[in-house]
Parts: C-alpha cells; structure tokens; sequence
C-alpha cells in the first residue's frame, strides 16, 4: 500500500500534511515529493510514468493557480490521481478548483475540495480498500468512530445541566 503525494510547491506543505497524516493513520505508505506541472514538466512526466512501477497505487497531487499537476500526472499514469485545489491568493482557489476538475475525456482526475487534503487521504484509502481488505474494514470503523463522536456531541449539547462545548467539525 502505497501513496505518492504530489506538491506543485512547498508552500502547499501545510495543507498537504493533513493527507499524510490521515494515510499514516491507515497505515498506509507515503511518498511526498515537490513537482511542478509548468517548471519541472519532465521530471512530472517522468514520475508519473514511472509511479506503478516504482509499486504506487494512488495519486495525490495539490496544486494552485492554473493548478494543472494533477492532469499532467493523470495524463502519463494509469493509476487513479485524486487532485487537491489549493486556496491561493487569486480567486481563494477557485481557479485551482476549476483547473483541476475540468479534466478532458479520458483522463480523469477525482477532485476534493479546495483545501481537502484529509478527504483526499480518506479517498485514496478508500480506492486502496478495494484491494486491501483490511483497510475496508479500518475505513468502516473511521467512519463508525465519526459518527459515534458526533452522537456524543449532540447528547452533550442537548443535556441542559452540562457545561456546552461547541467543537468545530473542521
């Protein structure tokens, strides 16, 4: 099990951290490296041609801007690429957004939220769960962990003698 994790610049770090964290959490191995679609267009190729043989499974690439990374990678591998939009100074990363999603026919790129780097790590492992039956089961108990924590949450709230703690879901 196997992920590469690809930053179009360091300054994607902070956000792209969040994905290692959550494959870390599955137990699944990361690879995190620092490609530019535009200033390093051979050395993306390059990787992406060499990623299932190099023993990846999935592709995480975060980009901002014209944010095109993710099919460069998409276009050279045939390994499932999830993209990250990252939240830039122009648009707050709509244009990243719409770079990454707007893939042509034939070379798909599944799309997570601006920012989402924690669900880009949950998707990857949930791809990998198809071949890996032990990591379908670790994402069921996330998922039931999840859903237990807000039950948790709400009986809290709703109980009118305990001190109320609002806790943000993000």
């Amino acid at each position: 099990m196997k992920v590469a994790i690809i930053m179009g610049s360091k300054s994607d770090y902070p956000v792209v951290q969040k994905a290692e964290d959550i494959l870390k959490h599955f137990n699944v191995e990361t690879e995190t490296r620092i490609i530019s679609a535009h200033r390093t267009p051979k050395v993306a190729e390059e990787f992406a041609a060499n990623a299932e043989k190099n023993g990846f499974e999935v592709i995480i690439a975060a980009a901002g801007k014209a944010a095109h990374l993710a099919g460069v990678l998409a276009a050279t591998t045939p390994l499932p690429v999830i993209g990250i939009p990252m939240k830039s100074s122009t648009l707050d990363g709509l244009d990243s957004l719409l770079s990454v999603v707007q893939m042509p026919k034939g070379v798909p790129v599944a799309t997570v939220a601006v920012d989402g780097a924690e669900n880009a790590g949950i998707l990857a492992v949930q791809i990998l769960s198809t071949k890996y039956p032990e990591l379908r089961q670790a994402i069921k108990d996330y998922k039931q962990k999840m859903a237990e924590d807000i039950i948790k949450l709400d009986e809290e709230f709703r109980t009118p003698d305990e001190e109320k703690v609002i806790v943000s879901d993000k």
